[in-house]
């Protein structure tokens, strides 16, 4: 903590601590050991099993040891079970690295093998149903993670994960309320880069099928983003979906509509950096794809984000050279 007076330890207790930390990192060593000798024996026990649910739970990044763990249940465990047996591992394995990604958000190995557990629940053997078990266990896990984004709404492992879901869940969910959970997301954090990711997807997807008018949803989107530029117009999350919204600049009345916004706001934002250089962005993209004689302008706006923002003086030089590099023919 911040102000907080650090007591000096005797040399007793930090010899003391000494000894634990050894005795643990022995402890580990031994463990892993055991677990190494045991996978090169090819051991698909349930011993062996049990074992590497205590080294995960020391370490749940030792992909070694999930690689190991699944080739257990395939090879040892799951021959020998009844397919409600396998259902009941893989929903233990799921609740287990819940509770690991409670401490460890963030661990690609954790949720890497909950895709694998849902990835193999078994049909419901008996009954009307034949997807029962797999329902559960895939609408289980859409609850699980929106509760992982509450908690941390930019945990990028967490919404790619919820892609993931999404795509997998045996009945799927309208788009459409996607698209209400990435405003909930945008609403509560305007700067939640990953939510505005997951709608470019989300919407990219409806327009591709034809199910929402494009040109109208992307007016709307441009009306939604332009609130948010003029509420904090240096907030990189939004100018990146505008530039997405924009694409490659095929649509020149868009392009030029939006410069004018940009332009207009900056008279107001003077200091914007993102504003100039969306700016430069826009007419490069006009020089490139309707060859408009916007070259002056670009210099100077690159002339002036150098006096700006030096530490990015590399970078604007280079956009400069190649776009003259680009009227040359060079």
């Amino acid at each position: 903590m911040h102000n907080t007076k650090r007591l000096k330890q005797s040399a007793e207790a930090l010899e003391a601590k000494r000894k634990r930390d050894q005795a643990k990192i022995t402890k580990f060593n031994a463990l892993c050991d055991d677990i190494l000798t045991r996978k090169r024996a090819a051991d698909w026990s349930k011993d062996a099993f049990a074992l590497t649910t205590q080294m995960l739970s020391d370490n749940p990044e030792f992909y070694t040891i999930w690689n190991y763990r699944r080739n257990i249940m395939l090879n040892g465990l799951f021959p020998s079970s009844t397919p409600e047996e396998i259902n009941g591992l893989l929903v233990d394995d799921l609740a287990m690295t819940l509770r690991a990604l409670k401490v460890h958000p963030k661990v690609y190995w954790i949720w890497n093998h909950r895709r694998w557990c849902l990835g193999i629940i078994p049909q419901t053997p008996e009954g009307d149903d034949p997807v029962l078990w797999r329902r559960a266990c895939w609408e289980q896990e859409m609850a699980v993670v929106e509760k992982m984004l509450d908690l941390d709404s930019r945990n990028y492992h967490a919404w790619n994960y919820r892609r993931f879901v999404l795509a997998g869940l045996p009945v799927q969910r309208p788009q459409a309320e996607e698209l209400e959970y990435t405003m909930k997301k945008i609403e509560s954090n305007i700067s939640n880069f990953s939510a505005w990711h997951q709608r470019a997807k989300v919407l990219s997807s409806l327009w591709a099928d034809g199910v929402v008018d494009q040109t109208k949803s992307r007016t709307e989107e441009l009306e939604l983003v332009k609130n948010g530029i003029y509420t904090d117009p240096e907030n990189q999350s939004i100018w990146l979906y505008h530039r997405w919204l924009l694409g490659d600049g095929s649509d020149r009345g868009l392009v030029e509509a939006e410069i004018a916004g940009i332009e207009e706001l900056l008279e107001e934002e003077q200091n914007s950096i993102w504003c100039k250089e969306s700016l430069v962005h826009y007419k490069l993209l006009l020089i490139r794809k309707h060859g408009l004689d916007l070259k002056e302008d670009c210099r100077r706006l690159l002339r002036l984000l150098v006096e700006q923002n030096p530490s990015r003086t590399s970078r604007y030089q280079g956009m400069l050279a190649a776009m003259e590099a680009e009227s040359t023919g060079a």
